[in-house]
């Protein structure tokens, strides 16, 4: 397995396992903490996985978390996504900047996403699976949605928009998130 900076935002990491195939399928480590512990990560600090399922076309996102934030792991265990990543850390090099991967289980690469950074994803195909791997017990009182769709930060979607939740269809726009925090 090895590590790779994200060089637009700063802080996050594509590890990259190395599948082993013969004609049975394949095996995957889809997590070593020796990894993770190389590049400055804490594996002992995530608390919580969750599984996620879409369908094609659906779309989940644009979130992140107030306060102390959430650093994540992100994996498409099966079928594949259509990952972004916004920095929001106003004290952030990479502020403001955007990064696009699609993840899928033919790879199982897992996505290191900093705390302060807002997450989405759009299934690409019939069925997707999406694991997340959180450094902090979920607390509904911070979270932040901003809208998928906001012209300024123009995320090329690959698809049409399925379905929503109703969360995230009516989430605010980047400046009215930012303004808030600023109070």
């Amino acid at each position: 397995m090895k590590a790779t900076e994200v060089p637009a935002i700063a802080g996050a990491y594509l590890f990259e396992p190395t599948p082993y195939a013969d004609e049975r399928g394949f095996f995957s480590r889809t997590f070593d903490a020796d990894v993770v512990r190389s590049v400055g990560l804490d594996p002992d600090a995530f608390v919580q996985d969750s599984l996620s399922r879409s369908v094609r076309g659906v779309l989940r996102g644009l979130h992140l978390r107030s306060g102390a934030g959430e650093s994540k792991m992100v994996r498409c265990s099966h079928g594949r996504i259509f990952d972004v990543v916004v920095d929001l850390r106003a004290d952030s090099p990479t502020y403001r900047n955007r990064a696009f991967f699609e993840l899928s289980d033919e790879t199982q690469a897992t996505l290191y996403i900093p705390a302060g950074c807002a997450h989405g994803f759009q299934a690409l195909t019939e069925s997707a699976d999406t694991s997340y791997r959180i450094d902090r017990p979920h607390d509904p009182a911070e979270d932040v949605t901003i809208a998928f769709d906001d012209p300024e930060l123009a995320i090329p979607w690959p698809l049409p928009v399925t379905s929503l939740s109703p969360r995230d269809r009516e989430a605010p726009s980047l400046a009215e998130v930012l303004k808030h925090r600023e109070k």
